[in-house]
């Protein structure tokens, strides 16, 4: 397997506090609805992909996490195929980051 570029949850939070990174939720809609980190972009179909691929330029630094960081994995792979060039999985995702930070519901 390639090696995926990961970000841990506090260096994470860091880029979320200075507004420095986008963050990107591909858990299933209702666990994004239930709970996530506040202006994160859900990401659950192509149309999704292909909008974050629009609005973003490939440089920007992208943080992407899924429940507890397997299959952000895969869409942080699946991201520098489309040519992003700064995009990390979240290491410990949503569960890590819930247990270390508040999480508004």
């Amino acid at each position: 397997m390639h090696d995926v570029p990961e970000i841990d949850i506090h260096a994470a939070k860091e880029a979320l506090d200075a507004g420095t990174a986008t963050f990107v939720d591909v858990r299933d809609p209702a666990s994004h609805a239930a709970a996530h980190i506040p202006g994160c972009r859900h990401i659950a179909s192509q149309q999704d992909v292909d909008a974050l691929d629009d609005e973003l330029d490939l440089a920007d630094a992208v943080i992407v996490y899924c429940y507890h960081g397997n299959a952000s994995k895969d869409a942080t792979l699946f991201l520098k195929q489309k040519g992003f060039t700064n995009v990390h999985s979240m290491t410990g995702g949503f569960e890590a980051w819930r247990a270390a930070y508040a999480v508004e519901q």
